[in-house]
């Protein structure tokens, strides 16, 4: 167990686990999987297209403070046979993996960081989800699973910018299972300049993942990569 600087709780010490990223080839999933190799986790990048994992982890492989045997790349459902699984696919298709890996998911912690968006002339907005939320959704189509919702506002840029050596934001961590959310919270805290920070229960999920539209705004207007502070804690 650790001592986080910022929590008046123990977390759990998660040196050694493994980490499945499904949809690991997109930008996000991309991104989580260098930070999380750097910070000395096994990394099985996960895609439908198992060649195509492959050879996006060769890339994060030879990238600066990643150990080359750290990352492998698999079929999604090969991925999920990992202590921790981060769903990072587009929303679109997020319902049906899920309900393709329900077995796979089993008494898995599960973290998705799902943003459920629109986008037209106007820009970006939240879209109305029947459940309240991907993870509410990732939650009822994976009733086996510890589902957790958790790096919704980190840039993707800056995760894949190997000349960025801090990631100065803190990472909102939601769910109804606490032991879960604690590991969610000491993985993200073990990211170079990350913190995770308990943020509710996962009925809460809903406005945190549509706060992603207004730092796509801020971002567009002030050309930069924002992310957010708590304060106070």
């Amino acid at each position: 167990m650790v001592v986080m600087a910022f929590e008046d709780v123990r977390l759990p010490d998660v040196t050694g686990m493994s980490v499945g990223i499904l949809g690991g080839t997109g930008p996000q999933g991309r991104g989580l999987g260098y930070r999380l190799a750097r910070a000395g986790h096994r990394i099985v990048i996960g895609s439908r297209d198992a060649d195509k994992a492959a050879a996006t982890a060769r890339e994060l492989a030879a990238m600066p403070r990643v150990e080359s045997a750290s990352v492998e790349g698999a079929d999604n459902r090969t991925a999920c046979d990992t202590d921790i699984v981060i769903v990072a696919v587009p929303w679109t298709g997020h319902e049906r993996l899920l309900t393709e890996l329900t077995d796979a998911l089993a008494d898995r912690v599960v973290v998705d960081c799902v943003n459920p968006l629109g986008f037209d002339e106007r820009g970006p907005y939240a879209l109305t989800v029947p459940d309240g939320s991907a993870a509410q959704q990732a939650a009822r189509l994976l009733p086996g699973s510890r589902v957790t919702a958790a790096f919704h506002h980190v840039s993707a840029v800056l995760l894949a910018d190997p000349e960025v050596d801090l990631i100065a934001t803190d990472v909102l961590v939601l769910g109804d299972d606490r032991e879960a959310t604690g590991i969610v919270q000491a993985l993200a805290t073990g990211v170079d300049g990350m913190r995770g920070v308990f943020g509710g229960r996962l009925r809460n999920a809903g406005q945190v993942e549509a706060l992603t539209a207004n730092l796509i705004a801020v971002n567009r207007r002030y050309k930069t990569h924002s992310g957010l502070r708590v304060t106070g804690v």
